[in-house]
């Protein structure tokens, strides 16, 4: 069996950008289950399998398809148990609620800010005009604005992270000893800057900087597989 997890990405199908996907990419390889990625642009996903959803990630393992990336970490831990788990147990899922919560809410819109014409330029013009237009739908403003506002949001960064530097003062990853989907949430949202705009701007020796570089390695360099924009 063959399991597909539909991801997002530009012209070139090499460099899949979505920050929700890279949490299911590294959750599957947590699992130990093989899986083949397909990314699609924007404008193609509402007819990736019949329209099932208007956004990626998908996932299709056998028979089921799963969308949206926390319910398809809740799939893969309840699917399979027997494998190393995602969230280990109740309190897991809280924190990872949590976790989704701070990156949306505080990571989203800065890492925005800075990627937005990144991200423009990395897409073909049928999309350049899809994203311009969702983009002003949904921010109200012409994207060349808000990029605009997107050094100081840089300047502003690493302040920004400072929660998550302060826990891992403590231990090496959110999950503890070891990763879990918390670690991959906040992994996502940093990946996207990554792969995008380039690698984020915190300094080498800071403990959340050191901390991505070591999810970068986990599972053979699967975050390096994609080189930093």
């Amino acid at each position: 069996m063959t399991r597909v997890l539909y991801s997002l990405c530009g012209k070139d199908e090499s460099r899949p950008f979505s920050p929700h996907c890279w949490k299911v990419s590294l959750a599957l390889a947590h699992k130990g289950l093989d899986f083949v990625e397909r990314p699609y642009p924007f404008t193609a996903i509402p007819g990736i399998e019949d329209g099932f959803s208007k956004t990626v990630p998908i996932l299709r393992d056998g028979d089921r398809l799963v969308r949206d990336s926390f319910d398809i970490g809740l799939y893969l831990d309840e699917a399979y148990p027997d494998r190393p788990t995602l969230f280990g147990g109740e309190g897991g899922k809280a924190l990872s609620r949590f976790v989704e919560s701070f990156s949306q809410m505080i990571l989203h819109m800065p890492v925005t800010k800075m990627a937005i014409m990144h991200i423009h330029d990395l897409l073909d013009e049928k999309d350049q005009v899809y994203f311009r237009s969702s983009r002003l739908e949904r921010m109200g403003k012409p994207i060349e604005e808000v990029a605009a506002e997107g050094e100081a949001e840089r300047a502003a960064f690493a302040a920004r992270l400072e929660p998550v530097r302060r826990t891992l003062h403590f231990q090496p990853f959110l999950g503890g000893d070891g990763p879990l989907f918390a670690d991959y949430i906040l992994f996502g949202a940093l990946q996207w800057m990554r792969v995008t705009a380039g690698p984020p701007p915190l300094a080498q020796d800071d403990a959340v900087m050191q901390w991505f570089e070591r999810c970068l390695d986990l599972y053979d360099g699967l975050g390096r597989r994609v080189t930093a924009a």
